[in-house]
């Protein structure tokens, strides 16, 4: 034991000889940079904060215009206008977008996720990073323009991370590196100057892709008045909506079709998880593979490996058991369905579907993009502070904003993204707490010209269950493999030939056989 505690403290001298103690610290770190940021107290009270300046491009050694504006919760706006050259990065609480010269669309994927998290980051202002779902975990003691520095890497709930760097004599951030917008993107501060009781930087050095920006900030306004409509989509590229009410019933209305087309169709599904600790740091992964098939509209599972390696024989004979089962219990529910829809049939009795959005939530930005080769109509949707929720599902659609690709000539949802606006308990929290920031994304493709099928989820859940244990987990779904067969009967689906037998999809469910895609 004496000698280990000798080790580590020789271990430390080098560290301490330059570097003040704790100074590995991350929280530590931040808590400096808070106080000599402005203070907690302060920072909470950031509002907005807009900074606008001018710079000469290094390459082009033309005089541009810089903007970049934030807004609590999460809304940010960042514009670099270089001659006749235009660049826009916003999010605006739902969606996030860009333009450029050549274009002006929505960004999803990591895109998408990078300027969420730029905006969350920024309005944050690392104050509550535990509130806040921000994971911080020292990296190493780094140089920046010759200079010491502490790294310190930011996760957010969603797993993105950036870079900050803090001098130790000032504990100020003298640098930042992250993705935004799909783009590397490298920025210096220096010349803090006190506004509203805050410190900022009043020279930035901007490094976005292959250009290099030398800024000069002329203007720092701290709670000024700033619209929601500086985040939005310009007002040029939105589209009357359609009535929505309408198409939403067609949306309802189709989905039997939906769901009988979609029992021509099996597949593969991977999913993979990953679990974090409050640094960020990955705590567990796991990876599982099914095959599946539809029946009413719902996915009929079997597990065929984990982690990579195949089921063992006994493993997976148990798994499809597990599939019978979940047949007869399908087909048990579907006659009891039967029933009640034939005693209710002159009853105005409706199931939840999609129009429980229309109810509870509004609709902005309407616009008409392209999405995997098909033309869709694309808006927004945020909460209505009107709307008074009394079911379950209305009280957890009202806690829900986001984005939704909707595909108007086949009528069906091509892709949805939402997230918590604010904690959602279940049982009054004593069972669980979703809470804010959970979210997650649903995308699927136009399959063979007939139907739109799962291609891709993830989940980035942020939860506290039996008011003890808190985790974060993201989860990643892909399907893929899809077959058609002809359907004729459903007697024997996930039946297997011998016990041993995998079902990499519907086997052996005479007649049916497979067709080309």
């Amino acid at each position: 034991m004496r000698t280990y505690l000798l080790r580590a403290i020789i271990a430390l001298i080098p560290a301490c000889m330059t570097i003040p103690a704790r100074a590995q610290d991350a929280a530590k770190i931040v808590d400096q940079y808070i106080k000599a940021e402005g203070g907690s107290k302060t920072l909470s009270k950031v509002n907005t904060l807009m900074l606008e300046g001018t710079f000469a491009n290094r390459a082009s050694e033309k005089v541009g215009t810089y903007t970049l504006i934030t807004k609590q919760a999460n809304r940010y706006y960042s514009e670099i206008v270089d001659g006749d050259r235009i660049s826009i990065e916003a999010y605006n609480g739902k969606s996030a977008w860009h333009q450029n010269a050549d274009q002006l669309g929505t960004l999803v994927g990591p895109e998408g996720a990078q300027l969420e998290a730029a905006g969350q980051y920024y309005n944050s202002r690392l104050v509550n990073a535990k509130k806040n779902k921000l994971g911080l975990a020292f990296i190493a003691h780094a140089q920046v323009r010759g200079k010491d520095a502490l790294q310190v890497e930011v996760t957010t709930s969603a797993g993105l991370k950036r870079e900050i760097f803090f001098d130790p004599q000032t504990h100020l951030i003298v640098k930042e590196a992250a993705m935004i917008g799909g783009i590397d993107e490298q920025i210096l501060y220096d010349d803090y100057h006190t506004q509203d009781g805050v410190k900022l930087p009043f020279k930035i050095e901007l490094h976005r892709g292959n250009d290099a920006y030398d800024i000069a900030i002329a203007r720092a306004v701290v709670n000024g008045t700033v619209g929601e409509r500086v985040f939005d989509f310009p007002k040029k590229s939105q589209v009357q909506l359609p009535d929505l009410k309408a198409l939403f019933k067609e949306i309802d209305e189709n989905q039997k079709a939906i769901d009988n087309i979609k029992e021509h169709y099996a597949g593969t599904r991977a999913e993979e998880g990953t679990e974090y600790d409050k640094t960020g740091k990955v705590t567990k992964r796991e990876a599982k593979e099914y095959t599946f098939f539809y029946l009413g509209g719902d996915e009929i599972s079997t597990l065929i490996s984990k982690d990579g390696k195949p089921l063992g024989e006994e493993e997976q004979k148990k798994e499809n058991e597990k599939t019978q089962k979940e047949i007869r219990k399908h087909e048990a529910k579907k006659e009891v369905k039967e029933t009640k829809d034939k005693e209710n049939e002159n009853k105005d009795h409706e199931d939840p579907g999609i129009e429980v959005f229309l109810r509870v939530c509004q609709f902005v930005n309407p616009r008409r993009e392209r999405f995997r080769g098909q033309d869709v109509l694309v808006f927004d949707f945020e909460p209505n502070p009107e709307f008074k929720a009394h079911k379950l599902e209305e009280k957890l659609v009202q806690k829900l904003a986001g984005v939704v690709w909707i595909d108007e000539k086949s009528h069906d949802v091509a892709r949805l993204e939402a997230y918590f606006v604010g904690d959602f308990k279940f049982a009054g929290g004593v069972l669980a707490n979703l809470q804010k920031g959970t979210s997650f994304v649903f995308e699927q493709a136009f399959i063979n010209n007939e139907v739109w099928l799962p291609t891709y989820a993830e989940i980035h859940v942020g939860v506290r269950v039996l008011l003890v244990k808190g985790f974060k987990v993201n989860a990643v779904i892909r399907y893929s493999d899809y077959k058609r067969f002809n359907v004729e009967s459903i007697s024997t689906v996930g039946k297997p030939k011998d016990p041993a037998e995998t079902p990499a999809s519907p086997p052996d469910k005479s007649p049916r056989s497979p067709e080309p895609q």
